[in-house]
């Protein structure tokens, strides 16, 4: 039987099978949750959690506040919760519920099981081969400045950080890069490689390496397991 494991700083604090729903919130004497919230902030009863098979649902029971369930592991993926929002599906196997707090934020962790996918198969048919998209070469050291572009938004996904070409070769001592020759590898990002668009009112000066940036983590082109190729 497939559960749904919710877990605070300090231990699991429930367990569910397909079904079953757990309350969380500050909670009080006549107001009783299942997930202890504490913080004065937190409503007594600020939500509700139903596991489902490989996936859960979430209930935003505030009338005023919005709650985010973010991807930990994945790079600044998340789903924003309005007020009374009932039954928001999520789609990560791992997550961390975030609620507005007294000083920033709390929240706790839950775990989904292990998501079900399906094996490739290759479909009969004619015509044109199917285009591939985003080639990009792994062992190129392009692809090493897009992985230090990604850095700290794949550290932190709230994190508005755009490396400047100075920073990049600073993080990437070593590997003998030239401003020249990091611009060269961003133009060769956003024109060739990915074929980014500039902003149509313009943007800022650093408007090619936020769009790869933002592109890449979007779609997976990086992942946390590139972070290895970094110094």
């Amino acid at each position: 039987m497939r559960t749904v494991l919710i877990q605070t700083d300090t231990a699991v604090a429930a367990d569910l099978k397909p079904g079953e729903t757990a309350t969380f919130g500050r909670g009080a004497d006549d107001v009783p949750v299942d997930i202890v919230v504490a913080d004065r902030a937190v409503s007594r009863l600020a939500g509700r959690i139903q596991a489902v098979e490989d996936y859960w649902l979430i209930s935003n029971l505030s009338a005023e506040r919005t709650y985010v369930v973010e991807n930990p592991e994945g790079g600044g993926e998340f789903v924003k919760v309005p007020p009374l929002r009932m039954g928001m599906p999520v789609p990560f196997e791992f997550s961390r519920v975030i609620l507005p707090a007294e000083h920033g934020t709390t929240g706790f962790l839950v775990f989904a099981p292990e998501h079900v996918y399906g094996t490739s198969a290759a479909l009969p048919g004619t015509g044109a081969t199917t285009r591939g998209v985003f080639p990009l070469d792994r062992t190129a050291k392009y692809f090493l400045i897009l992985v230090a572009l990604c850095e700290a938004r794949l550290h932190d996904p709230s994190s508005t950080v755009v490396p400047t070409v100075p920073q990049l070769i600073e993080r990437l001592a070593g590997h003998e890069l030239t401003r020249s020759g990091v611009n060269f590898h961003i133009d060769y990002l956003a024109g060739t490689k990915l074929r980014v668009k500039r902003p149509d009112e313009g943007g800022k000066a650093d408007w090619q390496r936020a769009a790869l940036i933002n592109l890449a983590l979007r779609f997976d082109l990086v992942t946390d397991a590139d972070l290895r190729l970094l110094p």
